[in-house]
């Protein structure tokens, strides 16, 4: 089988613009996924996937700067993005990562893969959350993506990938991975300026060298420094669900 990683990134972030090229350590947090994704075994290839339009321009030509595959595709219906870079990569299984989350452990990307067996449409560690926010896998058979990108309507479920899984948990076998200990408090996603802050802070005592810091390793720090975690401790996490209340506005 080919495994996939695909790496949804986008330039127009609503609460902080451009944040994928944001400089974390002397390189874009694009590339610091990239190099996560790579360093995992269960990976074949990663493909960053990216809007069509202009204003993503600046992420293709990153990506190809640092030797990953690009594809793109609609910037609105992530979902129908996902299938084409599936088919174009002839991908056999997805990993579906995103480029707002620099600090992902390849040891944590493995183990959900592990867990999609033959027997599994889905697993990840985020329907059931036990790992900080930011070490999100989901993977996913392409045959249950292409299900997917035929039955879903909602605009949260184009936009999202993923969550007609949520809507229709009735046509899907998921598997969850749970890790040893609750650490879902924890937030090491950049979606502000102040996560952004805190990523940055955990990378200059961890990052050092390019090295690759390990899912214990992030959390023994934030646990040992309270004012670490206090830099995005108020910033709210935005649901799917949002999306639907969005459109009901528009």
């Amino acid at each position: 089988m080919t495994v996939v990683a695909i790496v949804q990134a986008r330039m127009g972030s609503t609460r902080l613009p451009g944040k994928v090229l944001a400089d974390l350590g002397g390189a874009p947090l694009l590339d610091r996924v990239v190099a996560r994704a790579l360093a995992c075994a269960a990976i074949d290839q990663v493909v960053v996937a990216t809007g069509e339009h202009a204003e993503d321009d600046p992420i293709a030509v990153r990506a190809r700067a640092i030797g990953a595959a690009i594809f793109r595709g609609s910037a609105h219906d992530v979902l129908d993005r996902y299938r084409g870079a599936a088919i174009a990569a002839r991908a056999d299984v997805i990993v579906r990562l995103t480029a707002d989350c620099p600090l992902l452990d390849p040891a944590v990307i493995g183990a959900v893969v592990a867990a999609l067996g033959d027997d599994v449409d889905y697993a990840s560690n985020t329907l059931v959350r036990s790992y900080p926010r930011g070490l999100d896998v989901e993977a996913f058979h392409a045959d249950a993506l292409y299900r997917i990108a035929r039955l879903a309507r909602s605009p949260a479920a184009r936009e999202h990938v993923t969550a007609f899984v949520l809507e229709r948990p009735d046509l899907f076998v998921t598997r969850q991975v749970v890790a040893a200990r609750d650490d879902s408090d924890l937030r090491i996603t950049v979606d502000t300026a102040d996560d952004l802050a805190a990523v940055r802070m955990i990378w200059d005592r961890l990052g050092g060298g390019g090295a690759i810091a390990r899912c214990d390793e992030i959390v023994a720090f934030l646990r040992r420094h309270p004012e670490v975690r206090a830099l995005n401790a108020d910033v709210v996490q935005t649901s799917w669900r949002d999306v639907e209340v969005t459109h009901a506005h528009v």
